[in-house]
């Protein structure tokens, strides 16, 4: 579990574009046309720049990238084809052919006035890669200039880079002094001093003594833990981590914390080289943007880290979550598979890797990987919840509750969060027709949390259709209404209750509620007719009884809605046993 971020996240879009140096995304996924007249005439390959288009708004970056290569065989000197391309190949992580492209647009500049931040960005990053720190210095100097916050960090790590320790520091100092970027300064600052050997220095600031309070992200507690046991100060390391992450299993936390116990002097390995630190740049900024609407921000920064810090695992998982919130899944698949298995957040990127391969309809597939990490890690209480929760979803019950068991059995001490646990078994023994273990998982959930309404509805309206405790039913699920008003399926199950207390009238207000919160659920729309029947509404129930057949319940549920139509309710009550509805007139509204 991460500590509290709040480094790198209070950046509104405004600040976001003046700190970083650009101030929109690129052409490419503007609505402006490449070239040509208002009206979008074009004279080169239409078809190739209109499928580029659409790439490029679908966020395709692979298809983006061969359709704008194909646009520039004829029209090479398009600046925004040139720049959708760079942006396309950053999106895959191809960052040689990104400074191609760029070098190509930058030999326009002259000519045509083209300034391109992308562009800038792939040659910046080709040559960090080189390890040319005069050039990244010279790039970067006019961003800095002007306050770019993404250049003055770069400019930064360049001067350490070429030994100059001092006017790093101080340009370090100077982001430190901005309204809005002093975290930044600070945490760069601190980490240059501990690259060089200074970790007094990093402590004095990362512990707020030097500069003012800073508040670390993940990877910034893990720094200043490295530092204080480079300072032969483990017990207050250990204290770090205690007071930032809960006392759940995270095999990254948990490594440290066994080192640290030992009495190990943990080596500083955040950042070890100048292109570490700049590598740690893009990190952070991709952090700051991830908080935005346009994940693309995100992916340009999060892709450079990657490249620029292949064994930056963060960096690769955050990669790979924004490819998959823009449904790129077999491109988060192959950047999830950059995380090598003996990183300690490697069952991060497997849990990952099934969810995407899940997405891409491969089901299977999905849970073999999730066995393959159960397997290589037996005792890795995430593994075996993904597991679980994979077979849930698939209604294989059976191994869904074998699986949440064996999760339930590596607890060492059951705690008021393990509740999903005993909630989750629950569902899946209730599947498979066992409702005593149901019940007994259920109220050892609310145990832990007595008042969790999916919780209290679901053992409640379990309960109330099956008639038993329906009291108790009742009271757990007006808990669980006043816990989560909004929720359409809990109000149903309190309508529900009235319903099969006899309540009629009582039912009907919340089960309208309920049908307009859930307007096309099946289920609910098939308990409003029931509900209606129930007070004499009948040509009404029938309407929402075809509403429901249309809103494709399961067949079960449609054999009985059916039976309703041609027969009526009371007849279908008749024929399964069931007690009658009570005359209307015979109802009492408590």
């Amino acid at each position: 579990m991460p500590p509290r971020p709040s480094l790198f996240r209070r950046f509104g879009p405004a600040l976001l574009a003046a700190v970083l140096g650009f101030a929109a995304l690129p052409a490419v996924a503007q609505e402006t046309p490449a070239s040509g007249d208002s009206k979008g005439d074009y004279s080169g390959d239409s078809g190739a720049f209109l499928a580029a288009r659409v790439a490029a708004n679908n966020s395709d970056y692979r298809a983006a990238a061969d359709w704008f290569t194909r646009a520039l065989v004829s029209d090479p000197k398009n600046p925004e084809l040139l720049e959708g391309a760079i942006l396309a190949n950053i999106g895959l992580g191809e960052v040689e052919p990104a400074a191609t492209l760029a070098r190509a647009l930058e030999g326009l500049g002259e000519d045509l006035g083209v300034t391109s931040e992308v562009g800038h960005l792939s040659l910046l990053t080709e040559a960090i890669l080189a390890d040319d720190f005069d050039a990244a210095l010279k790039r970067s100097a006019v961003g800095a200039k002007s306050g770019a916050l993404l250049d003055s960090l770069l400019q930064a790590w360049s001067q350490v880079g070429l030994g100059q320790m001092s006017a790093a520091t101080e340009t370090l100092d100077k982001v430190a002094k901005t309204k809005g970027t002093e975290a930044f300064g600070l945490y760069h600052k601190a980490l240059a001093l501990a690259a060089a050997g200074d970790f007094e220095g990093a402590d004095a600031i990362l512990s707020g003594k030097a500069g003012g309070s800073v508040q670390l992200t993940r990877r910034g507690v893990f720094a200043h833990a490295q530092i204080l046991s480079q300072l032969e100060r483990n017990p207050d390391a250990l204290a770090l981590l205690d007071a930032n992450f809960v006392p759940e299993p995270d095999p990254e936390v948990d490594s440290l914390r066994r080192r640290l116990a030992a009495g190990e002097p943990v080596p500083f390995d955040v950042v070890k080289t100048p292109r570490d630190g700049m590598a740690e740049v893009f990190h952070n900024l991709a952090i700051a943007l991830n908080q935005e609407d346009n994940p693309t921000y995100t992916l340009i920064y999060a892709r450079t880290a990657q490249a620029l810090r292949p064994d930056l695992t963060e960096s690769a998982l955050l990669v790979a979550g924004l490819l998959e919130q823009q449904g790129q899944h077999d491109l988060a698949i192959a950047a999830y598979a950059t995380v090598p298995p003996d990183s300690p957040m490697s069952y991060i990127a497997e849990i990952g890797r099934a969810e995407a391969t899940r997405a891409t309809g491969r089901t299977d597939a999905a849970i073999e990987v999730l066995q393959g990490l159960v397997r290589a890690q037996p005792t890795l209480l995430a593994g075996q919840v993904a597991l679980a929760d994979a077979y849930r979803r698939e209604e294989r019950f059976a191994e869904a509750r074998d699986a949440y068991t064996a999760a339930i059995d590596l607890l060492e001490t059951v705690q008021p969060g393990n509740w999903p646990l005993f909630f989750s078994r629950g569902i899946c023994a209730e599947r498979l027709g066992d409702f005593t273990a149901t019940e007994a998982d259920m109220r050892e959930a609310l145990r832990l949390n007595p008042d969790q309404p999916q919780v209290l509805n679901y053992l409640g309206y379990s309960f109330v259709d099956r008639g038993e405790n329906l009291d108790e039913a009742l009271g757990m699920i007006e808990r669980a209404v006043a816990a989560e008003p909004g929720s359409g399926y809990i109000i149903d199950s309190l309508a529900w209750a009235y319903y099969r207390l006899g309540r009629y009238a009582d039912a009907v207000a919340p089960m309208e509620q309920a049908s307009l919160l859930e307007p096309v659920d099946p289920i609910v729309t098939d308990h409003l007719g029931d509900v209606y029947w129930a007070v004499g509404r009948t040509r009404e129930a029938e309407f929402q009884w075809h509403r429901a057949l249309s809103y494709g319940p399961l067949e079960k549920d449609a054999v009985r809605i059916r039976a309703k139509l041609e027969k009526g309710l009371d007849a279908v009550l008749a024929e399964e046993g069931a007690a009658p509805i009570a005359p209307v007139e015979a109802q009492v509204n408590d």
